[in-house]
């Protein structure tokens, strides 16, 4: 299994200047944490003075500290906020060794918390960090107090034929049009720095993590901690139907949620809406 990394200088240097650009963006981090794992060091930022239980977001692929521009501030009125980066993508983490299974990812999180000295914490996943934050909740939930999942990739519902397609297309249409295609056909505009970050970081990455592995019903059913599943009625990720009815009928203590008219970017697309449901579900637990 490879290590993650950049294509070449160059192109870390590209992605850099749009990740400032981004980061320049959200609110000023009050912390600036870098957490020694056994699979390299884990870039976390923290938002917000206030004292209490901590959302942990964990973005989705290639989406870094970045994508959560529209979600921090709200988030981090009311709840100290650490924004992860996950090893073996694009960002300011660096991967050491190599992550072959869940099992690893479990454990670099695990770390983290450990580290961070985080209990009870609340953890806010998109897309691939939703599968990330269910996985951990499967595995490791011992620092964990609930998971939010957002349209969480490959969790409830497998990878649809179109989707691999559409991925495979990018290569020769490019990543702006796909990333167009996933936001229910919204065009992001050029010159945008959540979208430069995502498509510079997918175009000149290599991924240094296995794709996520579906979870089993066996699995699904184990989870012990509350779980809120929000599902985009358009995702091109999964089947949303069938994802919704997965989740609710096997997770114990789940509230999930099917959102008709959102596509799989509903946490940039309906900010309001999802930090206000997010903050309701963490408020309740």
């Amino acid at each position: 299994m490879r290590i993650g990394g950049f294509r070449s200088p160059e192109a870390r240097s590209d992605f850099e200047e749009s990740y400032r650009a981004g980061m320049r963006l959200l609110p000023e981090p009050v912390a600036v944490h870098d957490v020694p794992t056994g699979y390299g060091s884990v870039r976390v930022y923290r938002f917000g003075q206030t004292s209490g239980a901590p959302i942990v977001l964990l973005p989705g692929r290639a989406g870094t500290t970045v994508m959560w521009q529209p979600n921090i501030a709200s988030l981090a009125e009311r709840h100290p906020v650490y924004a992860v980066e996950p090893l073996g993508e694009p960002g300011q983490s660096t991967q050491t060794a190599p992550i072959t299974s869940g099992a690893e990812q479990a454990e670099w999180l695990a770390t983290v918390l450990e580290v961070l000295d985080l209990r009870g914490a609340h953890l806010v996943g998109v897309s691939f960090g939703g599968w990330l934050a269910c996985n951990q909740a499967l595995r490791r939930p011992e620092r964990i107090a609930s998971v939010s999942l957002v349209d969480p990739a490959c969790t409830f519902a497998r990878f649809p034929v179109r989707l691999v397609l559409g991925v495979a297309l990018a290569g020769l249409r490019g990543w702006r049009a796909f990333l167009a295609w996933v936001s229910g056909g919204i065009a992001l505009p050029e010159g945008n720095p959540v979208g430069d970050v995502i498509i510079k970081g997918m175009r000149s990455f290599r991924l240094g993590t296995p794709l996520p592995r579906y979870f089993t019903d066996e699995q699904l059913r184990s989870i012990r901690v509350p779980v809120l599943a929000i599902i985009a009625g358009r995702s091109v990720m999964h089947d949303p139907r069938k994802a919704h009815e997965r989740a609710r009928t096997l997770i114990p203590d789940v509230e999930a949620e099917l959102w008709p008219t959102a596509s799989h970017s509903l946490s940039a697309e309906s900010p309001a809406e999802v930090n206000a449901r997010i903050l309701r579900f963490v408020a309740a637990r």
